[in-house]
């Protein structure tokens, strides 16, 4: 693998673009309205 042109270049940016998923998608939770939070999670226990 060491013989490719570049290849060091694959680990950093899989280790980017998985950094930056995570981020926004903890972001994106921490800023979610709580009212959505609570009406999604008695959403099983309602009977309609």
């Amino acid at each position: 693998m060491e013989t490719i042109e570049g290849v060091a270049t694959y680990p950093i940016l899989s280790l980017l673009i998985f950094f930056i998923f995570f981020v926004g998608l903890g972001f994106w939770v921490l800023t979610y309205k709580k009212e959505k939070i609570n009406e999604m999670s008695q959403m099983p226990l309602n009977d309609n």
